[in-house]
């Protein structure tokens, strides 16, 4: 074989490789390869939204959280301080019996007509120094008596035991006390038990 005859030989081999080369990839396949691309692109974006999404609901609860927090020290603050404030109230119902009981001992020991006997004078006067030491530590711990007799009835610190007729109280002040009424501080401790006035007669007062 000669010379040009080989060369030739080895062109047209060399041609055909390109073309099969050049053609290994049809149409179909490149569209799919694009589609496929497309779709990874899209996944992307989607999750990419979905950990946009997570981080607004994680911030939204995390604010939430704070606030819920910041409220439940406020209160928990707000409880602390009521109780130091009436931390003693308990105690100073349990003291209020004891002053019912010295003033029935002293309201009993006082008879009109009967002279006093030295042993009835001097439990009289222990009585009174007592309570008269007892009232004045309850006023040093802001526990005051509260006002009733002859003053306009109110519900809100007196509660009526019963209603009575009477010519020097108007009507709907109070006549007397059973139990006096106690504040302390500015929370009502204990209400008066009282007797409220009706007024005058009007039968006897058009006699």
């Amino acid at each position: 074989m000669s010379e040009e005859k080989l060369n030739e030989e080895l062109q047209e081999d060399t041609e055909v490789a390109v073309e099969v080369e050049s053609g290994s990839k049809t149409p179909e396949e490149t569209i799919d390869n694009e589609e496929q691309g497309e779709e990874v692109e899209r996944d992307l974006e989607k999750e990419l939204a979905e950990a946009q999404q997570e981080i607004a609901d994680l911030r939204d609860k995390m604010l939430r959280a704070a606030a819920e927090n910041e409220n439940f020290k406020k209160r928990v603050e707000r409880e602390r301080l009521a109780s130091l404030k009436y931390a003693g109230e308990t105690i100073f119902k349990e003291i209020l019996p004891v002053v019912d009981n010295l003033e029935r001992a002293l309201g009993q020991g006082v008879v009109e007509g009967v002279p006093a006997e030295k042993n009835l004078a001097a439990l009289l006067e222990g009585v009174q120094l007592t309570l008269k030491r007892l009232v004045a530590t309850l006023e040093k711990f802001d526990v005051k008596t509260i006002e009733s007799v002859g003053k306009p009835f109110d519900p809100k610190h007196q509660d009526a035991m019963t209603m009575a007729e009477s010519d020097s109280v108007p009507a709907n002040h109070v006549l007397t006390e059973f139990e006096k009424g106690y504040s302390y501080k500015d929370r009502l401790l204990r209400p008066a038990k009282v007797v409220v006035s009706s007024g005058k007669n009007e039968e006897k007062t058009k006699e």
